[in-house]
């Protein structure tokens, strides 16, 4: 049974029955329903007009469209069809080990000729490392390279170094390094590395010490070979590895000034003339200061021992942590409550010289308790407070922390308030002034007495003036000889005044002689 819509909208009861039963489950039509809807659908058959066969049904009424002038359409725009970009051909700029030569590779040739050459010099063509030195002034580099080129081409096997075993390492190095620092790495790191680490540089300065004209007179003293070296590479990973990891790639040698610092070497005989890195009068100040705190000889230092550094300048808290292995190189892992000879030479530069970066970062981090890379006010006022205990116990009057601060930070200009980073340190060129306030209290008074117009004029000044560790190291090296030279002078007075007592005892019955004469002469 179909029902139209229309129907539906004309009779709203019907709509709403409809509507009721469809809720139910099963749509079955009550009788009375069915009779109204019988009835409607007569009406609706009886309202339809009878048509007559044959008569078309009328058109409806439309509207006669009246025609609209249509604008002409632009003509369609040419299609403007784009090349693709040309590729851009970008040269390479990252060389790892040097930009190579760009020169013909015939030059190569002509080198291992020369060392040919030299070599043929030699017994049996095989050199040693002293007569290496000759080979590296072949090759072009500095005769300090003549060890690690020993050791590179295996001459720590078997004494000496072949011209075969020489020419392949040689060439080899050659098509794959094009510089001195990364040729320097190869020939002195372990096999597979591209880095250096502290024990690498063994053999290198084992040599300097051996045959080096400024230092000759320790050959009698072969227990001084292992401080000697071990400061000066303590001094080199200080000044060239920036990273704090222990080892040296190529990028830090390269800005480091060591491979033009190790070719003056051979021509200044005097060593101590060369301040960075070899001088012998800078070992000798860092290890006496060592050997002054190490009471009993064992090359290790406590807590106590380190107090006492400088008559007690530095504070307890500093000292803690230090201790603590905040400024542990590496992956080493610092003795508990010890600290080595090695160690002490970092913490002996960074304290006399607070301007020098790696100086800047070693206290930085031994500051930075929480290690989140910024001291906080809470950190400063906790050095802070016992500056203040030893300022009372001395009977001055510590300037309140709040009024330090405002000075520090005025000193600082951190570019955040209230956080102090390691670049505002350094960028602010105060950091010993800021370093000094909280943890050593000798050269914080030093500080204060001193005319700040005097501060201003030593920053202003960009000349080449000796760093504060020079400076440091050449006074104490000094006070030290002076020192030195008056315990030998009353040592040699006492044995003096020994050897003249016993030429000038004479027998008993002659002084007595002698008495009486003295006394008669002045009865007389």
């Amino acid at each position: 049974m179909m029902i139209k819509e229309t129907s539906l909208r004309r009779d709203p009861d019907l709509r709403g029955e409809l509507a009721f039963l469809a809720r139910g489950c099963d749509f079955v039509l009550p009788s009375r329903f069915k009779k109204r809807l019988k009835s409607f659908q007569q009406q609706q058959v009886q309202s339809k007009p009878e048509k007559k066969p044959g008569t078309p049904p009328p058109l409806p009424a439309t509207a006669t469209p009246v025609p609209t002038q249509r604008s002409p359409s632009p003509p369609p725009a040419p299609v403007i069809v784009t090349p693709p970009p040309p590729a851009i051909n970008i040269p390479r700029f990252y060389y790892p080990h040097g930009l190579p030569a760009l020169g013909p590779a015939a030059n190569h040739d002509i080198v291992i000729t020369a060392i040919e050459t030299a070599f043929t010099e030699f017994e049996e063509e095989k050199a040693d490392i002293y007569e290496m030195g000759k080979i590296a002034k072949v090759c072009g580099c500095p005769l300090y390279w003549k060890a690690p080129m020993f050791y590179a081409t295996g001459g720590e096997r078997t004494g000496f170094v072949s011209v075969h075993s020489f020419v392949a390492t040689w060439r080899k190095l050659l098509h794959s390094c094009h510089d001195d620092a990364s040729r320097f790495i190869y020939m002195l790191s372990k096999p597979g590395s591209n880095y250096l680490e502290q024990e690498d540089f063994i053999p290198l300065l084992q040599d300097i010490v051996d045959t080096h004209p400024g230092l000759t007179f320790l050959k009698d003293a072969p227990e001084f070979h292992s401080r000697y070296i071990t400061t000066v590479i303590q001094r080199i990973f200080y000044v060239v590895n920036r990273s704090w990891t222990g080892r040296i790639n190529m990028t830090e040698l390269r800005r480091s000034n060591f491979l033009q610092t190790l070719a003056l070497l051979e021509e200044e005989e005097d060593i101590n003339q060369i301040t960075d890195y070899f001088s012998y009068e800078h070992f000798y100040v860092i290890y006496c200061k060592f050997w002054e705190l190490d009471t009993d000889h064992d090359l290790y230092i406590d807590f106590k021992d380190l107090a006492r550094y400088n008559d007690h300048a530095s504070s307890n808290r500093i000292i803690e942590r230090l201790f603590s292995g905040a400024v542990t190189r590496g992956n080493a892992v610092q003795r508990e409550g010890r600290m080595s000879y090695a160690e002490f030479v970092w913490f002996l530069i960074s304290e006399e010289d607070k301007k020098n970066p790696t100086s800047i970062e070693y206290w930085f981090r031994c500051m930075d308790a929480d290690g989140d890379g910024i001291l906080s006010m809470y950190e400063l006022e906790y050095f802070y407070e016992e500056q203040c205990e030893r300022m009372e116990r001395m009977g001055i009057e510590p300037l309140p922390f709040q009024d330090l601060l405002c000075q520090m930070l005025d000193l600082v200009k951190p570019e955040s308030t209230g956080k102090i980073t390691l670049s505002d340190l350094k960028r602010c060129r105060m950091a010993h002034i800021f370093f000094d306030t909280f943890f050593n209290l000798e050269k914080y008074l030093d500080h204060e007495q001193r005319d700040p117009f005097a501060v201003q004029k030593d920053i202003d000044n960009e000349g080449p003036e000796p760093s504060d560790w020079d400076k440091y190291a050449s006074e104490e090296y000094e006070i030290l000889v002076a020192e030195e030279t008056a315990n030998e002078q009353l040592h040699e007075g006492a044995f003096d005044d020994d050897y003249e007592a016993e030429e000038l005892q004479v027998p008993g019955e002659i002084g007595n002689k002698i008495e009486k004469l003295v006394i008669s002469d002045l009865t007389a």
